[in-house]
């Protein structure tokens, strides 16, 4: 059985704001926290073009991530162990998927859709009936809900105590999601399928929660962030995508595979989740 969730996370942002934060957050945040070895590896950040979804960008990342597991998650991975990530970014709308070689009964995969609203549209997916049905929704609240690891708190982060210089946006208080304007939506369908007998339930939860926290945390750190993107252009943050790529791959102490080019999609499937280390696009 497929545990799936419905994770809606509001914005004090427009739409169109959003996708430049989400860009540059993702790019910042995937290197502060990447390490020797441990981190985000870019692969493949190229144009691609789908029959329904007209043009977009399709990314492959590796999520190295072994010693930032849980121990009884470690036990049974080897020593080297990574997630592929591969994301079609066709916005307002996303999709992602994550694999694993080393355990392929494991699957992950996301499906975003972005609206300018609060939060109240019951249906932004156009799920049928039956998915309704087993949808469980969660309300994210970027200013009130905790982050469960202390150490990935800051108060300048916070958008309780957080006010933007450019925009004059926060500090959020309660009911912001219903008083602010500009306010969008993520609307996150997360897919996660873990079919290993005496696992199941205990790798599945234990995702769910992650995929939270790393939602919680990025979209904060998109909002705290806001007067450092809040002048660029789509180019330009696809400028500093790029170099903060390259810079995050040397990081990691691997080489630049990065492929310039264009691919097509007929099929697409959805940023994944590194647990701990690296928004990646489980925030698309």
């Amino acid at each position: 059985m497929v545990l799936t969730k419905e994770y809606r996370i509001c914005m004090p942002l427009s739409c169109e704001e959003y996708q430049i934060g989400q860009l540059y957050m993702i790019a910042r945040h995937s290197y502060e926290q990447s390490t020797n070895g441990e981190g985000v590896e870019i692969i493949t950040n190229e144009p691609c073009e789908d029959e329904t979804y007209g043009k977009g960008q399709y990314t492959e990342k590796r999520i190295h991530l072994s010693s930032r597991l849980p121990l009884w998650i470690q036990s049974i991975c080897p020593r080297v162990f990574y997630i592929t990530e591969k994301s079609w970014n066709f916005y307002p709308f996303t999709k992602t998927e994550y694999t694993c070689s080393f355990v392929p009964k494991l699957n992950i995969l996301i499906r975003t859709k972005y609206e300018d609203n609060n939060g109240n549209s019951e249906n932004s997916l156009n799920l049928t009936a039956d998915q309704l049905k087993h949808r469980l929704v969660d309300n994210i609240d970027i200013a009130f809900d905790e982050l469960s690891n202390g150490k990935h708190y800051k108060k300048e982060e916070d958008p309780k105590f957080f006010t933007s210089k450019k925009t004059k946006r926060g500090c959020l208080i309660e009911g912001w999601r219903d008083a602010d304007k500009p306010i969008m939506c993520s609307y996150k369908l997360v897919d996660v399928s873990f079919e290993v007998w005496g696992l199941q339930t205990k790798v599945e939860e234990f995702i769910h929660r992650s995929i939270r926290d790393i939602l919680l945390l990025g979209h904060r750190q998109a909002f705290a962030w806001i007067d450092d993107w809040y002048d660029m252009s789509l180019d330009d943050v696809r400028a500093y995508e790029h170099e903060t790529h390259q810079e995050t791959n040397k990081k990691l102490n691997i080489n630049n595979k990065t492929v310039n080019g264009s691919c097509n999609t007929i099929a697409i499937f959805e940023h994944q989740p590194n647990v701990t280390n690296g928004i990646v696009k489980i925030l698309d």
